[in-house]
């Protein structure tokens, strides 16, 4: 039999080891929730999106909901990626209205957001795929 201390570490071992299994299979938390910018985008969105947008799917409220926004974005329009996509969508909203929705999305956020603040905003809805 092995002693006490032998089996501790043998524990604690296999610990470590599904820790690291877990974190990399998405087990552990998502380095974006600690990323400065990530936060800064998410602070945006809460102060100037939610009022209207939903990130829950199938979650509509005045617009439609942004969940998965990362991934259609760049199927909505030939020749523009996810951020090219939304870039125009939240600084020319009426060129890309989606169906189903009214065109009344505030056309004042290229004014009221610095460059930084849109790039955060804009970095935060690409995480939502």
């Amino acid at each position: 039999m092995k002693s006490p201390a032998i089996r501790f570490r043998l524990f604690a071992v296999l610990l470590f080891l599904i820790g690291m299994l877990l974190a990399s299979c998405g087990g552990g938390a998502s380095p974006e929730f600690s990323d400065p910018v990530f936060q800064r985008g998410q602070r945006i969105f809460k102060r100037e999106c939610t009022a209207c947008h939903s990130t829950k799917p199938g979650v509509n409220i005045v617009g439609p909901s942004l969940d998965g926004i990362a991934s259609r974005a760049g199927t909505r329009v030939d020749g523009l990626d996810s951020r090219a996509y939304i870039y125009r969508s939240i600084t020319k909203p009426s060129d890309y209205v989606v169906d189903g929705f009214v065109d009344q999305m505030p056309t004042t956020f290229r004014s009221s957001l610095t460059d930084e603040e849109l790039d955060d905003l804009i970095n935060f809805l690409l995480t939502l795929e």
